[in-house]
């Protein structure tokens, strides 16, 4: 006996609901107004917000080839940056489930100065700042700015100055990751002006290097 075959007709995606498309991206889709539900948790329009953008930097840095991982080119970056503005540590930093310093600059180990890991919690530093407002942050003083001056790392790392900006893919609007130094000691708004343009320029270095964006 022939065994029957069947062809079935491709199903068109179905798109979840309690999200909605991006204007002008069709492939994209972004949770409606009001909670939406993720199984069994309840989560905010803008948590859910979050998730779709983070899903689409992870997208996006693998389309690139960016690193999600330590890298020797990209502490080579930290360690320019940190060179350049005279700040004891500097990183290029990487969104996604938690922050990954994809590049870093420590201090000397022999120095007596906190020698950073690789990963931070979203919840701890600027760099979410800089990702979710996708404009440069320079906190000459953190005291100065009592918006930021409660953040965990002031005390657990003893972090007074912080510069940072964002590398935004000019394509998508996406922010790739961040360019950002910090300091123990507080600087001058004239230094920090100084240090966020030479941070603002590796900013556009890292992107120069994984786009064909020219500088």
């Amino acid at each position: 006996m022939t065994p029957h075959t069947h062809t079935l007709a491709p199903l068109a995606p179905r798109r979840p609901a309690g999200v909605q498309p991006v204007p002008g991206q069709p492939e994209l889709v972004l949770p409606a107004r009001g909670p939406v539900r993720a199984g069994q948790d309840l989560i905010t329009a803008q948590q859910a917000r979050t998730v779709t953008e983070q899903q689409a930097r992870h997208e996006l840095i693998q389309h690139l080839g960016m690193p999600m991982a330590p890298d020797e080119h990209m502490d080579e970056f930290a360690d320019h940056l940190a060179e350049e503005t005279g700040m004891l540590y500097g990183f290029v930093n990487v969104l996604l489930a938690d922050q990954r310093f994809v590049g870093l600059h420590n201090p000397p180990p022999d120095s007596g100065h906190l020698i950073l890991g690789r990963t931070m919690s979203l919840e701890h530093g600027w760099c979410p700042a800089v990702v979710r407002r996708k404009k440069a942050l320079p906190l000459y003083d953190v005291y100065a700015s009592p918006r930021f001056s409660g953040n965990y790392v002031v005390d657990a790392v003893g972090t007074r100055s912080y510069v940072g900006t964002p590398v935004i893919h000019p394509g998508t609007g996406i922010v790739l990751c961040t360019a950002c130094v910090t300091d123990p000691e507080p600087r001058t708004r004239k230094d920090a002006r100084r240090i966020l343009g030479a941070v603002k320029e590796a900013g556009r270095d890292i992107l120069h290097t994984f786009s064909d964006t020219p500088r």
